[in-house]
């Protein structure tokens, strides 16, 4: 893709314990995701909603890069918003238009796969 960085793709699999994953395949989901997906890479945390993920996030967010895309698959999408306001403003990141939180909660592989690979083409085609 000429021009633009590729979105980047967190999972954040909850522990793997949480019941609301235990459908999903994880690492079928992000092989398919780093490899059958236009995405500059696919990472997964167990719990970004803890001291380590803030911690990570610091870390793994870049200052001021306000052209990267941001793919979290996790938990509910507003709490998601919530957790990571704090980090994003830190580093001057706009939330709005740099995170899209997918819930993947409740969904086979399948299911996450096709939702993961929408929000990859919806950031491909702006």
């Amino acid at each position: 893709m000429s021009g633009k960085n590729l979105p980047r793709f967190i999972m954040c699999f909850c522990t793997g314990e949480c019941p609301g994953f235990a459908k999903l395949e994880l690492w079928k989901l992000i092989n398919f995701v780093r490899n059958e997906l236009d995405v500059e890479y696919a990472i997964v945390h167990p719990q970004l909603c803890v001291d380590d993920g803030d911690r990570f996030l610091k870390e793994y967010l870049r200052d001021g890069e306000t052209n990267i895309i941001y793919i979290i698959g996790g938990c509910d999408p507003r709490m998601q918003k919530k957790m990571f306001k704090d980090v994003f403003k830190e580093k001057g990141l706009d939330m709005d238009k740099q995170l899209i939180p997918l819930d993947l909660r409740n969904m086979s592989t399948e299911e996450a796969m096709k939702r993961v690979q929408e929000a990859v083409e919806q950031v491909l085609k702006k």
